[in-house]
């Protein structure tokens, strides 16, 4: 089932729902990413084979969803997500993260755990606009940002660069996850590929030692890049969940 979610008066958010068992599971996608991605529309697909309950949604100002990239940012896109979970889906769910969405996912996590049966990430980004943009940016980058209110990035994904926000990077100094406790009270799995140029094996390792929960395992696979959307990451991806999903169920 198609439709759109309305959260607020403003944000018109685009999804697909998949009715089935629960606890169902939520593809929350990356940076400029939408619900039609290689892994969001495989995990449609294999959720439909075992009639399981499936969320894919676009954050505002992504896909086919409302509003203008330039003008969203990490807190914005996490108010999304939170809404359409709480308005869409019953009981707690199985969050699968990728890139950004496990930055979002975490967000969820610490914000309402209640909603959560386990989590799976795929090179998850947490901390992103702090310790890879900005922390990035030589001073004059950071002068015209500061100044212009924004910056042009080239992006290995498209022709069009990056337009990188003042805002994008202020709000996201707002939802760190990575300098205070970070609970995962449910069966957690964090997938990464050791070829990733965009999100470093690195930031995979803070993650897993900053964290806290009684079952969290790291899985590297060797040479998969930052898309982990091969035959091989994505049977890994269903395997993930459908441990997670066991286990939650246990």
């Amino acid at each position: 089932m198609s439709g759109t979610f309305n959260h607020g008066d403003v944000r018109q958010l685009a999804y697909d729902l998949t009715e089935g068992d629960g606890p169902g599971v939520v593809f929350l996608g990356g940076f400029r990413s939408d619900k039609e991605g290689t892994k969001a529309l495989y995990l449609e697909e294999w959720a439909g084979r075992r009639g399981q309950a499936f969320l894919r949604f676009d954050y505002s100002g992504h896909g086919q969803s409302s509003g203008d990239f330039l003008d969203g940012s990490i807190g914005d896109w996490a108010e999304d997500a939170a809404a359409i979970i709480s308005g869409l889906t019953d009981g707690p769910q199985v969050l699968v993260g990728s890139s950004m969405g496990g930055w979002i996912s975490l967000l969820i996590a610490r914000a309402m755990p209640e909603k959560v049966a386990g989590l799976v990430t795929i090179a998850a980004a947490p901390d992103f606009t702090e310790d890879s943009m900005w922390a990035g940016f030589d001073e004059d980058q950071r002068r015209t940002l500061m100044e212009d209110g924004q910056i042009a990035l080239p992006s290995d994904y498209s022709d069009e660069p990056y337009i990188i926000t003042r805002r994008l990077i202020e709000d996201g100094r707002q939802n760190l996850v990575l300098r205070t406790p970070l609970p995962l009270p449910f069966p957690t799995r964090f997938l990464q590929g050791t070829a990733d140029v965009d999100v470093p094996p690195s930031v995979a390792y803070r993650l897993l030692d900053h964290a806290t929960g009684p079952d969290m395992r790291l899985t590297l696979v060797k040479d998969a890049d930052h898309r982990f959307s091969d035959p091989e990451c994505l049977t890994l991806i269903a395997h993930s969940v459908e441990d997670v999903l066991a286990r939650a169920a246990a």
